[in-house]
């Protein structure tokens, strides 16, 4: 069925030949002004309308599209893939060629002028799926939409998790320590066998065996306790483990509260590093502290910011065979302060850069896959970001940053320094 025409202009096509010429104009100064309503309409609206004949040139857009695009008026006469290149012409152009089908929707990112994530409806200008016709084009921007869809699933695999770790942390937690408990009992259980050995074998003189049995079942003891004390450390090894996965898991889903004070970054690096420099200096690490020298201080947990960073600076010393240049840099920004922890290890791959934040995701053989996990938790709790970035072969820099504002928790005294 035909769409509905504008009454006003079915009654002004049935008599134009009629018209004198006050009745001409005044038939233009109307149409003017509903051009103008209609054009003031479009450039109000929040999503982009962008207009294209039957060959696909811009022939209209609003206000908006030149905010979600960054278009400019010459671009008029253009064809749409020059600037939409990610947008499919030959496909949307063809709206009546499958079933009838009246609208298209494609959904794209653009870059420019900065990143969003677009959905595009298109339909033809009359209504009529038909060919030879324009197109209107419908720009929605749904970037915020998608980032709160991420947020929502991220959210939900948290509570996934804190009901899981509800559920097995503790009974985890109940046999490693009946494990360790009895490993315990077992290594002094060994070393009253070798005590036992020995006295054996200071009083083997007094035996009726043979020299050579009594040196025999000295040895044949000896090796078996030897084989026992390799046994109990790997049990021991795997359940220190195990706990320190568990107390991981545990840290991750269930945070503590923070604890505020005002402090700086840079007394923040200064602790993390003594606590790290024995480690740091086993590995080869060659480290450079790069504080800024006027720094305003912020409202931290300490703790907690010292643990993700422990978390980063671990992670860089293990991103690096023997040796290697470790850099952690303190700066300010117009809105918060930033810590960097930077490494010239083999750098992260394009491919695995979405996933590196995922809880149990790890490179590393013997990883828990939570650290990182931990890290955006805290700094999410301090209202920052982390930024990343990573080239292969050359190394990866962490960047946290926290915001310099005042925040509602009530804040703890900062200690006096004699």
């Amino acid at each position: 069925m035909a769409a509905a025409k504008s009454s006003f202009l079915d009654k002004v096509l049935g008599r134009i030949g009629r018209l004198d010429a006050e009745g001409l104009q005044t038939v233009v100064q109307r149409l003017a002004r509903e051009r103008s309503f209609l054009e003031t309409l479009f450039n109000t609206i929040e999503d982009g309308v962008l207009v294209v004949d039957e060959r696909g040139r811009i022939i209209y857009f609003n206000q908006a599209v030149t905010r979600l695009l960054g278009l400019q008026p010459s671009v008029e006469g253009q064809h749409l893939n020059e600037i939409l290149p990610e947008v499919d012409w030959e496909k949307i152009s063809r709206v009546d060629a499958v079933g009838g089908q009246h609208v298209v929707r494609h959904e794209f990112e653009v870059q420019y002028p900065r990143p969003r994530f677009l959905r595009l409806y298109a339909a033809p200008l009359d209504g009529e799926a038909r060919g030879n016709t324009g197109l209107a084009l419908i720009l929605h921007d749904a970037t915020e939409a998608r980032q709160k869809t991420f947020e929502a699933i991220e959210s939900e695999r948290v509570q996934a998790l804190t009901l899981l770790a509800a559920s097995v942390a503790h009974e985890i937690g109940n046999p490693l320590n009946a494990l360790h408990i009895h490993l315990q009992l077992m290594e002094r259980a060994l070393k009253k066998l070798k005590a036992a050995s020995n006295r054996g074998g200071a009083g083997g003189m007094a035996s009726s065996r043979p020299r050579s049995q009594i040196l025999a079942a000295e040895n044949e003891t000896a090796d078996l306790a030897a084989k026992l004390d390799q046994y109990l450390s790997v049990a021991k090894g795997e359940i220190n483990r195990l706990d320190y996965i568990v107390t991981q898991f545990l840290q991750a889903i269930r945070p503590a509260p923070l604890q505020l004070k005002v402090t700086t970054l840079n007394e923040v690096v200064h602790k993390t590093l003594d606590l790290l420099q024995p480690e740091l200096n086993n590995r080869g690490v060659t480290v450079k502290s790069k504080p800024a020298r006027q720094l305003s201080a912020t409202a931290i947990d300490p703790t907690q910011i010292q643990q993700a960073l422990v978390n980063l600076v671990k992670n860089a010393a293990q991103a690096m065979t023997r040796g290697g240049t470790l850099t952690l840099q303190t700066g300010e920004g117009m809105d918060g302060v930033w810590v960097s922890v930077a490494d010239t290890g083999g750098g992260i791959p394009q491919e695995q850069l979405n996933r590196i934040f995922e809880p149990f995701y790890t490179t590393k053989k013997k990883g828990t896959g939570l650290g990182l996990m931990i890290v955006q938790r805290i700094v999410r709790a301090h209202g920052g970001r982390i930024e990343l970035e990573s080239h292969v072969g050359r190394g990866t820099t962490f960047r946290i940053w926290l915001p310099l504002h005042e925040r509602r928790q009530r804040l703890l005294e900062a200690p006096l320094h004699d």
